[in-house]
């Protein structure tokens, strides 16, 4: 028994994965909006961006025969539907731990070629005002900084700053925030506003989008990216042994957790239609899909580690089922896949209907020629 509990604290004590490089990237936030003073001990250093793209999402997760596995299809219909949480409302994943920043690593390591190249596509250019919702981390904030330059602005708005913070300069105003209650920062008027795997976390997510949408100027751009786990509910693609039967279970039941919080684990398919519906024109969407790597397993067992007590307290896995887990992850030889991240983006109307009629409503005078001119 001593000898269990002794390899149970080291392996909640491992943070690091061998191969994987040290990134930052954040999550969603939720607060008042109120500016923050730069961290004291200055900016994070920066990283160089590798670009990277995976496969092509497919409809489904394939068996040998190429038809869609039934146990796959049986656990994504159910993984679509909330479970009363005795253990409470709000935020599964607790940025304040240790092992948020090791978490943090992957995600960027993982979503941020993507990111870059779906924002460089839309034509971000030097001057643009741009919103960062749900920033978390340093890594998009700084990277949209670069690329807006110093007659730019990045405003950057999180419920928890304390991972962005060191960003705030010249061109970058960090922001406590609601986006699912408070009003755009800084009055709108933004060229590009970007979330990523933030709006599925969000309780009203609906006006939250419409809020994001609304900020926009005319023209100006949405890009939000977001996981749909229904889509592909496995952790191992490939189960052949009881390794992989045991990282897919116990996946299927951090994914209860998440249902029980209010997580809607179908939201990224959805990304297309609810732009549309915001008014957004121009509409299109993607995929990004890791089947396997290095920081796979770093954000898996960071993860695992995070909401080990919740997993326990609910019932749904026991404490030998978790340190078995994160042994075999331990050894590098368990393929961890993720669910898909759906990247989906539209352009405000440069005049929109509700343009038209304040211009309608607007009153006229008259200047010194007699020529009329609309009021400002």
């Amino acid at each position: 028994m001593k000898e269990r509990e002794q390899h149970r604290r080291d392996l909640a004590q491992r943070r690091v994965v061998p191969g994987v490089m040290s990134r930052w990237e954040g999550m969603q936030g939720n607060a008042r909006a109120e500016p923050l003073a730069p961290r004291a001990n200055g900016h994070h250093s920066r990283h160089p961006y590798r670009r990277r793209r995976g496969p092509r999402l497919p409809l489904c997760s394939p068996d040998n025969d190429g038809q869609c596995d039934p146990w796959s299809d049986a656990m994504m219909a159910g993984m679509t539907s909330a479970v009363p949480d005795s253990s409470g409302e709000g935020y599964l994943f607790d940025n304040a731990l240790q092992e948020a920043d090791s978490r943090f690593d992957a995600l960027s390591e993982l979503f941020d070629p993507s990111t870059f190249r779906h924002i460089e596509q839309l034509g971000i250019a030097a001057g643009w005002r741009c919103w960062e919702v749900g920033a978390g981390g340093p890594s998009v904030v700084t990277w949209l900084a670069d690329r807006v330059g110093s007659t730019g602005q990045v405003v950057a708005t999180d419920i928890d700053t304390s991972w962005v913070r060191a960003t705030e300069g010249d061109a970058v105003k960090v922001l406590r925030h609601d986006v699912g209650r408070d009003a755009p920062p800084e009055g709108g008027g933004f060229d590009l506003v970007h979330a990523r795997l933030v709006l599925v976390h969000v309780t009203d997510r609906q006006r939250a989008l419409r809020s994001m949408a609304d900020s926009l100027r005319p023209g100006g751009l949405l890009l939000v990216e977001d996981a749909d786990p229904a889509l592909q509910p496995l952790a191992c693609l490939d189960q052949y042994g009881p390794e992989q039967e045991l990282a897919n279970r116990l996946r299927t039941s951090v994914r209860s957790l998440l249902a029980s919080r209010g997580v809607d684990l179908a939201y990224g398919r959805k990304l297309p239609r609810l732009l549309r519906e915001t008014g957004l024109v121009e509409v299109s969407a993607d995929a990004y899909f890791p089947v396997t790597s290095p920081a796979c397993n770093l954000l898996e067992a960071q993860t695992i580690r995070l909401v080990r007590d919740n997993l326990v307290a609910a019932g749904l896995a026991t404490i030998t089922d978790i340190d078995d887990h994160l042994a075999n992850i331990a050894t590098g030889r368990v393929d961890l896949s993720l669910a898909p991240m759906i990247s989906a983006w539209g352009r405000r109307a440069e005049r929109t209907a509700h343009d038209s009629m304040r211009s309608q409503a607007s009153p006229v005078r008259l200047n010194a020629s007699t020529n009329p001119s609309p009021e400002a």
